[in-house]
């Protein structure tokens, strides 16, 4: 009887390859091992066929850090006369630096400041002073998009509590617009000089991914898919992608392709550490399916007239089975074929 060559997985690509015997087993004749009958030679160890959700991920280079930095310029007169020590983290209405000795706090938000407002103006930008106006400590003030006297009186109080002039109007210079709270990540300015150049760099406060992704895999990259991250100590820590980048850089070479940034966010800060600027491989995931059939790739043989089986073992007999492969996953394959079933026994080589 001829006997099935086994088959070997070939990295991530998940590609088998088919082993020459194979040939050879069909040269001397006789029937394929897979549509023998049954046979009570010595049985190899087993492993149950299982139903679950198999997924199939593609792994890239990664760089853990704060993400890319952001530069702040100053856009009022004076002489800068304080500056905060680099990694401290600034949150809403704490100063982010002071010119002539006057507080520039941070306010949350993603509409550039472009204009002073007073009395009768209306616009985002009249809301968006108003949120951070009453996040700091006016309970009562509207949020909406009229600058009224309620608004200017709020105004009046807040630069009361800053030690600035009170006139009611807000300038957008007395303040620094940022999505959240601030890491500083370098300093540009220095103590005397004017405070209406580039002042300093900042990050987000919490720890990412950064991955320059060959842009051969952009469909991998889709925001809200999941990604695991290998830490340099080996732990894993869970994410998800964040943003992708929609311009490509271009590439130099074969070996320097095009790519795009992608950044993960990370669930678990705490397994982090104190790592900064540490690369890590990133699983991406490529492919999934549901509820399907599944064994141990060690599993698959080549059978002698063509294709891949299981030895199905039952009792004290075993016999093969052709089957369909679909995706290969974490050591396993989908597989499908006639018997085959949740629960079957196949043969797995020790």
């Amino acid at each position: 009887m001829n006997r099935p060559a086994r088959t070997a997985l070939v990295g991530g690509s998940a590609l088998l390859a088919v082993a020459v015997v194979t040939a050879a087993a069909i040269g001397f004749g006789g029937k394929s091992p897979a549509t023998s009958s049954s046979t009570t030679r010595a049985l190899p160890a087993t492993a149950p066929v299982t139903r679950t959700t198999l997924t199939r991920s593609q792994q890239v280079n990664g760089v853990l850090g704060y993400g890319a930095s952001v530069t702040i310029a100053g856009r009022g007169s004076g002489t800068l006369t304080w500056l905060p020590r680099l990694g401290t983290t600034i949150k809403r209405g704490q100063s982010v630096y002071r010119a002539d000795d006057d507080p520039v706090p941070l306010f949350y938000g993603r509409l550039p400041l472009y204009r002073q407002l007073r009395i009768g103006d209306t616009g985002r930008d009249v809301e968006e002073v108003e949120r951070n106006l009453a996040a700091l400590g006016n309970p009562g003030l509207t949020v909406d998009r009229r600058y009224t006297w309620a608004t200017a009186v709020a105004v009046r109080r807040w630069q009361k509590d800053l030690g600035l002039t009170q006139t009611g109007v807000f300038d957008p210079a007395s303040v620094v617009i940022a999505p959240g709270a601030i890491r500083v990540a370098s300093l540009t300015g220095r103590l005397g000089e004017p405070g209406s150049g580039p002042i300093l760099a900042y990050t987000g406060t919490t720890k990412v991914v950064g991955i320059a992704l060959d842009v051969a895999l952009q469909t991998l990259a889709r925001r809200g898919l999941p990604a695991t991250v290998e830490l340099p100590d080996g732990k894993t820590v869970k994410g998800r992608i964040a943003t992708v980048g929609t311009v490509a850089t271009p590439g130099q070479d074969e070996q320097h392709p095009a790519t795009i940034d992608v950044t993960v966010a990370l669930r678990d800060q705490s397994k982090i550490g104190r790592l900064d600027r540490a690369p890590v491989v990133v699983s991406l995931l490529s492919d999934s399916v549901h509820d399907v059939l599944t064994v141990p790739v060690a599993a698959l043989a080549v059978l002698a007239e063509g294709g891949y089986g299981l030895q199905v073992v039952t009792g004290s007999t075993s016999r093969y089975v052709p089957v369909s492969l679909g995706i290969f996953g974490n050591g396993r394959v989908e597989v499908s074929g006639d018997g085959i079933t949740e629960g079957t026994r196949v043969g797995v080589p020790e």
